[in-house]
């Protein structure tokens, strides 16, 4: 599997120690960023640490840690059914916690980094450009499109437009039919440490396959399955402008 690679010489190059607040600390992603080497000082926060519903709770967190970045990967995503049977826990999280932190990063000039999603995308056309119209096809979808607007509005964050799963694949099947530009957690945050100090909006994920095909070159025994429907087939996005940020 070829992934995005992080220039060797971004080790060698002088890096200036950010302060990095992450919401969502224990969640699937940040757990696996801890486990990266970094001149970054990271504070990792769970939700009962930080509750991105509670604007005092984010205030506190904020005075307490003094972040030049706040990553924000707090939210809800699974089981996605969620979002259909419980839409006012999607929204609260999605959309108003998200909107507390651009208001608060606002005020106090703290850049963002928002962890967005490919299916913002329609999933119907393939190699989308961050340019291309955006069309949310589920619920899950619709929450981090509104939660990506309000980051939108302010200037000083930074917007991935994110493909990635965890390492091993939960799933004893992978569909055959569907692409995407899925990277694994471990590379995933590899890459983040690269383009932090950039603005603006990115696809972020790896090279452009079915998703089949990306599990079964680490799990031989990864079995096919077939979307109905359920799933858009074309959800791959060019990763052009991304390419060219990692090379500068």
């Amino acid at each position: 599997m070829q992934i995005l690679s992080i220039s060797e010489e971004y080790n060698s190059k002088i890096i200036i120690m950010k302060k990095i607040l992450v919401t969502g600390g224990n969640g699937r992603f940040a757990e696996s960023l801890k486990k990266i080497k970094s001149n970054h000082k990271f504070f990792f926060r769970s939700k009962g640490q930080l509750d991105i519903t509670s604007i005092n709770s984010i205030k506190r967190n904020i005075n307490q840690f003094k972040p030049n970045i706040v990553l924000h990967l707090a939210g809800l995503s699974r089981p996605m059914k969620i979002h259909d049977t419980n839409i006012q826990k999607s929204i609260n999280l999605n959309v108003i916690g998200t909107c507390n932190l651009v208001n608060i990063c606002f005020k106090r000039k703290i850049k963002l980094v928002y962890f967005s999603t490919s299916y913002v995308y329609a999933g119907t056309k393939g190699n989308y450009k961050e340019e291309d119209p955006v069309l949310p096809w589920n619920n899950y979808a619709k929450s981090k499109m509104a939660g990506e607007l309000a980051v939108q509005m302010y200037k000083n964050s930074l917007i991935l437009r994110v493909s990635m799963t965890e390492e091993p694949f939960v799933h004893k099947a992978a569909y055959a039919n569907v692409k995407s530009n899925f990277m694994y957690h471990n590379d995933a945050g590899k890459l983040l440490l690269k383009v932090l100090n950039k603005k603006g909006i990115y696809n972020f994920g790896g090279k452009s396959q079915t998703v089949f095909n990306f599990i079964k070159e680490k799990n031989k025994k990864i079995r096919k399955r077939f979307s109905k429907g359920e799933f858009p087939l074309k959800q791959d996005m060019s990763l052009k402008k991304l390419k060219n940020l990692v090379k500068r």
